[in-house]
């Protein structure tokens, strides 16, 4: 598979999951304002997924509507300078991946949170809603995340074997002795 390919298919899987945010998010909070407005016993979850479902909606939105344009853009670098391409990419790429172990420690704690919660407030409702929200939520979005890391993973290898002019090239005749 070519470069073009593996950014395109990069991109479309990307673009498809920020759908899935964008529609959890607008789950959780129609499921919070119903566990609110119902009384539900609960209603603590409502926090935790409200909190959470905002979150998946900004970043859902900002990825999906940003898409399109990003791809069109490292389209033409690449196809005019793949070494521009790969200098520019390969940075953003190592932030984007560095970020995916912040996100997955933050992901892992709230998890932890959220079952510490429903163990040692079993009796309390609104606590216990809480650390069932936390545990949805905490779960849902490390699944997504360790999909979207491979992705990136296998996304950022690709763009470092890009060959590109500045590349040093094997065979061809021997230099010449003067």
């Amino acid at each position: 598979m070519g470069m073009q390919e593996q950014m395109v298919g990069y991109f479309a899987a990307e673009k498809a999951e920020s759908w899935l945010f964008i529609l959890v998010g607008v789950v959780a909070v129609g499921v919070s304002v119903w566990l609110w407005w119902s009384g539900s016993t609960y209603r603590g979850m409502a926090y935790p997924l409200i909190a959470v479902g905002l979150i998946q909606l900004v970043v859902g939105g900002t990825v999906a509507f940003r898409t399109d344009s990003q791809v069109a853009a490292l389209t033409l670098q690449l196809a005019s300078s793949p070494s521009a391409f790969q200098t520019a990419e390969v940075p953003r790429m190592e932030v984007v991946m560095r970020n995916f172990e912040l996100y997955k420690l933050v992901e892992i704690a709230l998890l932890l949170v959220g079952v510490a919660l429903t163990y040692a407030f079993r009796r309390k409702e609104v606590v216990y809603g809480v650390g069932v929200g936390l545990v949805m939520q905490a779960s849902l979005m490390l699944v997504l995340d360790l999909f979207a890391e491979k992705r990136g993973d296998e996304y950022l290898a690709a763009i470092r074997a890009l060959p590109t002019a500045s590349a040093p090239t094997t065979g061809g005749p021997p230099p010449l002795d003067g």
